[in-house]
């Protein structure tokens, strides 16, 4: 028996600042475009494959049928990891904020 899941579809609006020091790689790619729907779409496209190489990560943990997956996925799916954390890291509450 399947049941509707109802989605729900408002939009996410983010108001985000950064400095340099809180992220340099991920500023300094920022940076690059002026304010912005440039600046926008490019932190939506790192945020998007932050999410898919964590998701790659996840089932690389699971062990050799990981590779098999990820090897048959098309070249355009394939996520760098290395680049990949630095987006996650980006999205990370800072440590010592005092927010649980």
């Amino acid at each position: 028996m399947t049941q509707k899941i109802d989605l729900i579809t408002e939009p996410v609006r983010l108001l985000f600042e950064m400095t340099r020091e809180d992220n340099p790689r991920l500023y300094d790619d920022l940076i690059r475009f002026k304010k912005g729907t440039k600046r926008v779409n490019r932190l939506r496209f790192l945020a998007h494959e932050g999410l898919l190489a964590q998701n790659w990560m996840l089932v690389t943990a699971v062990g050799a049928a990981a590779q098999v997956v990820t090897a048959a996925l098309p070249a355009s799916s394939k996520v760098n990891p290395a680049i990949a954390g630095h987006v996650v890291q980006a999205f990370d509450a800072p440590a010592g904020d005092g927010e649980d």
